[in-house]
């Protein structure tokens, strides 16, 4: 690609290709097509069978060994004046001119074998591609750095270079607030259900065989345990309590772990307009995004969140790769205090008066809107369980009135503002969350209201914004009036249409 109303020639002095690779970059390149492979080994050594048909592409690793190194003698890279070039490809040849004003992000990433060499995986990416821009794996790592710091230096204007040149530390993670990261995420047991998911996949009676194997172990083992030591019911039902305790410990210890490796060194700095994360306890990530594309942001906090006074802030970005493997700039505070996560709004969002905005709350009517959905499934429960456990599946009913607390303490929760710059909406009560995002950088509105709508006069008011993830709290407006909602529609709509859209 190169810039809008540019020429670029070959043979231009500005896009000479000169230089190599590391000399190591085959292996790495290697390592990363043999990953595949892993999970059919690990299932072939831990449980002896599976099919080994799916072992056969195995022969072809002598020609990816071909494949990395014709890679590495047939890349090069250039610094122009005004862009990053890069050429590859022998018979197949291919040229690309990045302007450095194109390039919004640009990540580091080393895992424990890149800092054994002291080398670093470099990518640039920029906002309309679903790929990086340039891809090196990999680069010394002072010439990582450097590469890293000419594009954040000749991507700005001349009077942000001079505020470039000093970076503002705006949040750092002693290792003690990663313990508490550790505690109140689940990483623990999402690694196990992927790890599950994995091996049923790749071993195909894993299902049919280790479930059953496993739970004929406990029933022995506990049954061996009650005739012993003589237990009774009370006994018994202590015994599992412990055993759920006891693995509900264990993941929460590997949800720690997950923790430490993947936030250790936690700390985000500003570097004029642009942000800059970097974290990682064996392997480093470090990201570089402009503030200005961030679309939306998310302060979140759960029931652990609060007993440890503690919240989450993370943020959506336009870009290549945005929501995807955990290497892009996503979450500007992992965890923090309250004030720490409004002083980073403040700071990031100046003119958005986060700490004054006037919040609406809906009517408290509007809580059997929650209830409703509770009741057919719960109604299910109990004819499903009453041909198994007969009067006894009545008990089911008793999740009725927990949901309509529930769904009371929500709708006190649920609000929004809208102020000068920003709009905001909050829902939750169990596990809170705020969403807002500037009024500049909204991109569609949509005004829906379904057959329940339109027999209570109301609406629901959607807002979307560009790079929103699919976990992310939607950015929407639920139960309104009606009118209100239209009057917000048509004030939002006349705002879009003054302002330019940016990104």
């Amino acid at each position: 690609m190169s810039a809008p109303g540019s020429t670029v020639s070959p043979d231009d002095e500005s896009t000479r290709a000169d230089r190599r690779l590391h000399p190591m970059s085959w292996l790495f390149v290697l390592i990363q097509q043999l990953k595949q492979f892993i999970v059919p080994l690990a299932a072939l050594l831990v449980f002896g069978r599976g099919d080994r048909n799916e072992l056969w592409p195995l022969i072809g690793v002598g020609a990816l060994v071909v494949v990395a190194l014709w890679r590495y003698f047939t890349y090069r890279y250039g610094i122009g004046s005004n862009a990053v070039v890069v050429r590859s490809g022998l018979f197949n040849r291919s040229l690309r001119v990045i302007p450095f004003v194109r390039i919004q992000n640009v990540a580091l990433h080393q895992t424990v074998l890149h800092r054994l060499f002291g080398v670093a995986e470099v990518r640039m990416e920029s906002a309309g591609s679903k790929e990086p821009e340039a891809q090196m794996r990999v680069l010394k790592l002072d010439d990582a750095l450097a590469l890293e710091a000419l594009v954040r230096r000749r991507g700005a204007a001349v009077a942000e270079d001079q505020a470039e040149d000093s970076a503002d530390v705006l949040l750092r993670l002693p290792p003690v607030e990663v313990l508490r990261l550790g505690l109140v995420s689940n990483g623990g047991l999402v690694l196990i259900g992927a790890a599950l998911a994995g091996l049923s996949q790749y071993t195909p009676d894993f299902n049919a065989r280790v479930p059953g194997r496993i739970g004929s172990q406990a029933t022995h083992w506990l049954s061996g345990h009650v005739e012993a030591y003589h237990l009774d019911a009370i006994g018994v039902a202590l015994i599992a309590v412990a055993l759920i305790a006891l693995i509900a410990g264990l993941l929460k210890l590997l949800s720690i772990v997950l923790a430490l490796l993947r936030y250790y060194g936690f700390e985000l700095s500003e570097h004029g307009r642009r942000l800059t994360a970097e974290r990682g306890l064996l392997g480093r990530w470090r990201t570089t995004v402009p503030r200005r594309r961030i679309q939306a942001w998310t302060l979140e906090e759960g029931l652990m969140h609060r007993l440890l006074k503690r919240r989450g802030l993370s943020v959506d970005t336009v870009g290549a790769e945005a929501n995807e493997d955990g290497r892009s700039l996503k979450e500007l505070a992992p965890i923090a205090t309250p004030q720490a996560c409004d002083a980073l709004i403040e700071r990031l969002l100046p003119r958005a008066a986060w700490d004054r905005l006037e919040w609406r709350a809906l009517p408290d009517a509007a809580w059997w809107r929650l209830f409703l959905p509770d009741v057919p499934w719960t109604l299910l429960a109990v004819f499903s369980l009453y041909w198994q456990v007969g009067a006894w599946s009545a008990l089911a009913l008793l999740w009725l009135p927990w949901a309509a607390f529930k769904a009371q303490r929500r709708t006190r929760r649920i609000g929004y503002a809208i102020g000068e710059v920003l709009i905001a909406v909050r829902e939750g009560w169990w596990r809170r969350s705020w969403r807002f995002a500037e009024l500049d950088k909204l991109q569609a509105l949509q005004l829906t209201r379904s057959p329940l709508d339109r027999s209570c006069g109301t609406a629901t008011l959607w807002l979307d914004t560009a790079g929103a993830g699919a976990l992310a709290p939607p950015l929407r407006i639920r139960f309104l009036p009606e009118d209100e909602a239209r009057q917000i529609y048509a004030r939002l709509a006349a705002i879009l249409s003054q302002r330019p859209l940016r990104w």
